[in-house]
């Protein structure tokens, strides 16, 4: 199933405030924007790693096990593009 940019960014939005309130010290999940770095979002390597398997799960895909480069996005803009651009025709 393709998914619009704007529904995508929804899915993965609410994934991330849910393992954010789970997995981090932060009182409430940060606001993300295009521009915001990922390493600065309150999540280490560990709520990341939650983070892309709860959205393999809800997707039903991993852009990271499907893209032909290794590919580490450093912003939030470049995490939800990368979704976007590696999910099923």
């Amino acid at each position: 199933m393709t998914r619009s940019r704007e529904a995508l960014d929804l899915e993965i939005r609410q994934l991330f405030s849910e393992v954010c309130a789970a997995h981090s010290d932060l009182d409430a999940p940060p606001s993300l924007e295009e521009s915001s770095v990922l390493l600065q979002t309150g999540l280490d390597s560990l709520g990341y790693a939650i983070l892309v398997t709860r959205l393999e799960e809800t997707l039903g895909y991993d852009p990271f096990s499907r893209s032909p480069e290794p590919y580490y996005p450093t912003t939030y803009g470049e995490f939800l593009d990368f979704y976007l651009a590696n999910q099923d025709e």
